[in-house]
C-alpha cells in the first residue's frame, strides 16, 4: 500500500474521530417538544460574578461571563438558585476532552423543558482549558447541560456558548479529576446576581416557571 493511500486513511480516520468526539458533548435530542425562552437579554456590565460547583471530588470555582452571554449565565444563575443541579451527576466524561453535566435524568437526553439561543462572540474561543459552555443538540438547543474542557479545544469554536472559565490551576485539578458518575452535590452563586436577574425579570420567571412542572 502506497504511503499516500496509507495517508488518506489516517485523515478520514483523524476526521471521524473528531467527529465523534464532537457528537459525545452534544445533548441527545429530547422526544418532547420543547419551548422557547425570551431570546433576548439586558446586558448589565461590570458585574464580578461566578459559581462554585460543588462536587464529590472538591469544589471548581468558576468567573462567569454576564456581558458575553448574558441569557446563559441568567439561566445558570436561576437554576442554581433553585436547587435544579442539586444531586446531579456528571453522566459523561471524556479524558483529556471534558466533563459533562447538568441533566437531571443523567442520561445526556434530559433537560429544563425549554430551549433558548446560542450567544457567541467571535474573540471568545476555547483557547485554553478550563473553559465552561453550554452543552446542545444543534443550534440554538441550549438547556442545562453544559460542560468544561481538559484542554484547548478550537474545533468547537462558535459551536457551543462559552458563559465562563475556571478560576485557578487549582480548580482545573479538580475539573481533571472528575470521573462519570461523580456527584454535583450544589452551585452555589457568588457575587450580588440581583441587578442582572431585576433587569431580565421576565426570563427568569420562565424558567422558573418551566422547571415547577
Amino acid at each position: 500500500m502506497s504511503s499516500r493511500v496509507i495517508n488518506i486513511i489516517a485523515l478520514i480516520a483523524i476526521l471521524i474521530g473528531l467527529h465523534i468526539i464532537i457528537t459525545k458533548i452534544r445533548g441527545k435530542k429530547v422526544r418532547h417538544s420543547e419551548k422557547n425562552i425570551i431570546q433576548e437579554a439586558v446586558v448589565v456590565k461590570d458585574l464580578n460574578l461566578g459559581v462554585v460547583i460543588k462536587t464529590n471530588k472538591g469544589d471548581i470555582n468558576i468567573k462567569l461571563f454576564p456581558e458575553v452571554a448574558p441569557i446563559t449565565v441568567i439561566n445558570m444563575i436561576t437554576l442554581a438558585k433553585n436547587k435544579y443541579y442539586d444531586g446531579i451527576k456528571f453522566h459523561r466524561v471524556i479524558p483529556n476532552f471534558m466533563i459533562q453535566g447538568g441533566d437531571p435524568t443523567g442520561t445526556g437526553a434530559g433537560g429544563p423543558g425549554y430551549n433558548f439561543k446560542d450567544e457567541f462572540k467571535a474573540e471568545v474561543v476555547f483557547n485554553k482549558p478550563g473553559i465552561l459552555a453550554m452543552a446542545n443538540a444543534g443550534p440554538g438547543t441550549n438547556g442545562s447541560q453544559f460542560f468544561i474542557t481538559h484542554v484547548e479545544t478550537p474545533w468547537l469554536n462558535h459551536k457551543h456558548t462559552i458563559f465562563g472559565e475556571v478560576v485557578s490551576s487549582e480548580d482545573q485539578k479538580i475539573v481533571d479529576l472528575i470521573q462519570q458518575g461523580d456527584i454535583i452535590s450544589t452551585i452555589e452563586v457568588v457575587g450580588d446576581a440581583t441587578e442582572l436577574l431585576e433587569a431580565n425579570k421576565e426570563i427568569v420567571t420562565q424558567i422558573e416557571e418551566a422547571i415547577k412542572k
